[in-house]
């Protein structure tokens, strides 16, 4: 195997890390499938933890060398990338505002409720939940005298997929791939930066089994775009690492469409029964827009013996779960 040397990036730290590495057992025995390990980065820490705490290592850093005094991003109104960035901000003693999908609700809750407690200033923007009226509100602020930095929808940039570069390295520390082979890492796909640092760190640290991302979001335009931001996102962090031929021509970018069910957001019977099945055999909390989607799929996949018994898999939980609280009504 290559040896990869990756420039060292500035960073913030945020992430109570390395987060723990589980075997669900009760789970794979259930299932009558591969081994399940589950890679639990709900408990990277920052306000009830998630993916995104990795990324905004990184982000907050530049944001902080840069002079900024405002961290400033979107999402859908019970965005975790949203709680965690207004989490964020708190540490480093900087205003956040946040873009939100939506009109304001009666009652604030889950997530929208921890932005709130967290001193976020919340602009609605209707049907806009990916960032599409950032640049409005970012003129506003320097109208202000603020001076924000700009936060792509998820924390999904070159910058912010290094935090899954790293958390390949993590991984590897922690299972090393060559005694104890994992042939296929699961995760919830949407905005691409973590399925993007998983590419970039795989080529980097010898991870050759399969990087399956379960794709939350239905539509054929999604479809298309989602492969070739990730695969731009992943060059771009190479790039920023030092290793600009780190994700060479051909690379695949592995999707799952299957499991969007009735679009983002929408808790169908297959996301129920993931969050249940975990709860109860398990003791584990999935997330009802992003993790029980993904869980929902792979339990699928191994029901249409898509993964043998001899396989090994692990799936990363990438947090979320206040949004639990916000779709109690769904759930239950």
């Amino acid at each position: 195997m290559r040896q990869v040397i990756l420039r060292e990036l500035p960073r913030f730290p945020l992430a109570d890390i390395p987060t723990p590495l589980q075997r669900l057992e009760r789970l794979s025995a259930y299932l009558g499938g591969p081994g399940i390990l589950m890679k639990r980065d709900d408990m990277t820490g920052l306000a009830f933890g998630g993916n995104k705490t990795r990324k905004l290592e990184f982000i907050v850093a530049e944001a902080l060398a840069g002079g900024a005094d405002t961290l400033l991003t979107a999402g859908a109104a019970q965005s975790n990338h949203c709680r965690q960035t207004a989490a964020a901000a708190a540490k480093a003693g900087k205003r956040c505002d946040l873009v939100l999908g939506g009109a304001a609700p009666s009652m604030r809750q889950g997530n929208l409720l921890l932005d709130t407690l967290l001193g976020a200033r919340i602009h609605w923007a209707g049907s806009d939940r990916r960032g599409e009226t950032l640049d409005n509100v970012a003129s506003s602020l320097r109208k202000e005298g603020l001076n924000p930095c700009l936060i792509p929808y998820g924390g999904s940039s070159p910058l912010g997929a290094a935090g899954y570069v790293m958390a390949m390295a993590e991984i590897k520390a922690q299972l090393p791939f060559e005694e104890i082979p994992v042939d296929a890492m699961v995760f919830a796909s949407s905005s691409g930066g973590t399925h993007a640092g998983l590419i970039a760190g795989a080529q980097a640290f010898g991870y050759t089994g399969r990087i399956l991302g379960v794709c939350v979001e239905k539509g054929e335009q999604r479809e298309r775009a989602l492969p070739v931001e990730i695969i731009s996102i992943a060059r771009g962090t190479a790039r920023l690492l030092g290793a600009p031929d780190l994700v060479p021509e051909g690379v695949q970018v592995l999707l799952d469409h299957r499991y969007a069910g009735e679009g983002y957001g929408v808790i169908g019977p297959r996301e129920r029964e993931a969050i249940r099945l975990l709860a109860r055999l398990e003791g584990i909390f999935l997330d009802p827009v992003y993790t029980a989607r993904a869980m929902g799929g792979l339990i699928d996949m191994i029901a249409r013996g898509e993964f043998t018994k001899k396989e090994r898999v692990l799936f990363w939980h990438t947090g979320g779960t206040p949004a639990l609280f916000a779709y109690a009504g769904e759930i239950a």
